[in-house]
């Protein structure tokens, strides 16, 4: 591969339906999109961090200057040589941490590779599923908004819902839920609202275990695996774990804990589909259910995100919608709802690309790194 030049492009998107957790409130969508040009292809990719580091340390402003500053110029320090795609992705070893910047470059990579030899990224990945289930997340609220909220959702197609719980706004709206829809595929997640050493956060805790539940996800605080380990022996209902797991290290102490029962994996949270890929394996070998997990990304990310949730080992339903739930238009052509699932994209590399009107119209900047 040799790559002619790297552009980091900047959007500025407004989601369609807010998302409100115990951590924040998500309504405007910043977005930092790379296209990476080869001799033979273009490859896109995307940067998934959020507007404010509340969701974890990463956020959007961050996230742009780490690509600007230190990954693509390590990518193109080399010149414009021929390169395996293994060499390409080891220079963003000079930089620590910043896992959402780093999948953003290597999704671009391999959406370029896999185009030059016209390979999906489903073949590569052994993803041999057609299409995935498809989830919904309900926002925190009263118990009217939620009831209506899954109503739409339910209207809709989608058969399963996620939702977002805190102290004080949980048990009830479950209940209120489930009374309505008793069939109805339901998690909470409370991204680590929670603390067993507070007596009303654990006996509400054991009240939606008695909720019929598919999975509890991140209770406690991310870094409190301890804790974790103990909740998931009290309970009957999957803990499963997003925040908590950020890398392969990490997976390997929450197995020796028997601090969960599952793992939600969010390739771009992780650090790109190579280690979310290495995550459900290794979750697989240890008996872990997994789910997958989206970062309300538009088409680009949530086609790599669909595609690496076909993998055989994810056994609960997940939380990625189709296009319609977040953006109008989408960057690329839509992710459609089909009885109650999307396709897995079947094209070369991630199987779609940006529609570029859509694409400059959302664009408030743009830096274009030419290989020297």
């Amino acid at each position: 591969m040799r790559i002619r030049l790297v552009e980091v492009i900047r959007l500025d998107l407004v989601l369609l339906h807010s998302l409100r957790t115990s951590v924040g409130t998500h309504a405007r969508r910043p977005v930092v999109i790379v296209r990476i040009e080869t001799d033979a292809a273009t490859g896109w990719g995307e940067c998934s961090a959020l507007l404010e580091p509340n969701y974890t340390e990463e956020y959007a402003d961050g996230a742009e200057r780490i690509l600007q500053e230190f990954l693509v110029p390590s990518l193109l320090a080399a010149g414009a040589i021929e390169r395996t795609l293994d060499a390409c992705l080891a220079t963003m070893d000079c930089v620590r941490g910043n896992p959402m910047a780093k999948s953003a470059l290597e999704m671009a990579l391999l959406d370029a590779h896999l185009r030059e030899s016209n390979r999906s990224l489903a073949e590569m990945l052994g993803s041999s599923r057609r299409a995935i289930d498809a989830g919904a997340n309900v926002s925190l609220g009263s118990r009217d908004e939620v009831l209506q909220a899954t109503e739409l959702c339910v209207a809709a197609g989608y058969r399963r819902v996620k939702l977002k719980i805190a102290p004080g706004s949980d048990v009830a709206n479950v209940e209120a839920i489930r009374a309505t829809y008793p069939d109805l595929l339901l998690c909470v997640d409370a991204n680590g609202a929670y603390d067993l050493e507070r007596g009303d956060d654990l006996a509400a805790l054991h009240a939606l275990d008695r909720c019929g539940l598919t999975a509890i996800e991140q209770p406690l605080a991310p870094e409190d695996l301890l804790a974790h380990a103990r909740l998931s022996s009290l309970l009957e209902t999957p803990i499963m774990l997003d925040e908590s797991v950020a890398t392969l290290g990490t997976l390997d102490l929450v197995i020796a804990l028997s601090a969960a029962d599952g793992l939600c994996i969010k390739p771009a949270r992780v650090g790109g589909i190579r280690i979310a890929r290495a995550m459900h394996d290794r979750a697989v070998a240890a008996g872990l259910h997994c789910s997958i997990g989206g970062m309300l990304e538009t088409g680009i990310g949530r086609s790599a995100a669909v595609t690496v949730g076909a993998l055989p080992g994810f056994d609960l339903p997940g939380d990625l919608g189709g296009s319609a739930r977040y953006f109008s238009p989408d960057l690329t052509p839509a992710h459609e709802l089909i009885d109650g699932q999307l396709l897995v994209p079947t094209g070369a590399g991630i199987g779609v690309m940006p529609v570029e009107e859509t694409l400059r119209s959302a664009q408030t900047s743009s830096s274009v790194f030419p290989a020297l």
